[in-house]
């Protein structure tokens, strides 16, 4: 279960992407547009310590796919791989780093798509009370195993429209670009819809090695 809160961010999640975005080999799109957000989904962190939530963003003609990771205090080994840091007016400071090199998040991504473990629900916190609100996307994924099975430190590689995370004996392949259609040949995946998007369309794919 997620429970985010009602609160101000300064910046903006969207303001740390636009200025991070268009520095990866997937984001050129971003550069020089105001980033609008289409869709999110969140999954759960087993240990309640982890934020995670995945953005799916209008830049201009293109959909971008964009997990972040919140934690409450700054990760050495992920330094490279950090987004931005945020003044949360609940939780104070925030560091957010990218999804597909957070430990985390590539465990939670990959028992969705390999067990079809669901996304995460989501709660406000109101007045003492939690209070329900439904997710703006809605990802399934494919797989049927029992468990993901142990995972390696991740690994990500970043292209023109994916990313490749490698973990163990794991290969994941995060899409960037999202593109309507496009088959998965054959790999247990992630697919989501959102409003205005009623057919699947792939966000992520999973093969072991």
């Amino acid at each position: 279960m997620a429970l985010p809160y009602r609160a101000i961010l300064r910046p903006s999640k969207l303001e740390l992407v636009a200025g991070w975005a268009p520095g990866r080999p997937w984001g050129a799109a971003a550069a020089g547009v105001e980033l609008e957000q289409v869709a999110a989904y969140r999954f759960d962190d087993p240990a309640g310590e982890v934020g995670t939530e995945t953005f799916v963003l209008g830049a201009g003609d293109t959909l971008l796919h964009v997990p972040l990771t919140y934690r409450g205090a700054p990760v050495p080994e992920l330094e490279e791989h950090l987004v931005g840091t945020t003044e949360h007016s609940v939780l104070g400071r925030r560091w957010f780093y990218d999804g597909c090199a957070d430990p985390v998040y590539v465990a939670a991504l990959a028992a969705a798509v390999l067990t079809g473990a669901p996304q995460a629900e989501e709660y406000f916190a109101v007045d003492g009370r939690q209070e329900r609100r439904d997710p703006t996307a809605r990802v399934t994924g494919s797989g049927t195993a029992a468990v993901a099975g142990p995972l390696g430190t991740p690994s990500p590689t970043d292209t023109a429209d994916a990313t490749t995370v490698r973990a163990g004996d794991l290969e994941l392949v995060v899409r960037r670009a999202l593109t309507p259609g496009v088959p998965a040949d054959g790999a247990a995946t992630l697919t989501g819809t959102w409003a205005g998007q009623d057919e699947p369309v792939l966000l992520a794919s999973a093969r072991r090695a």
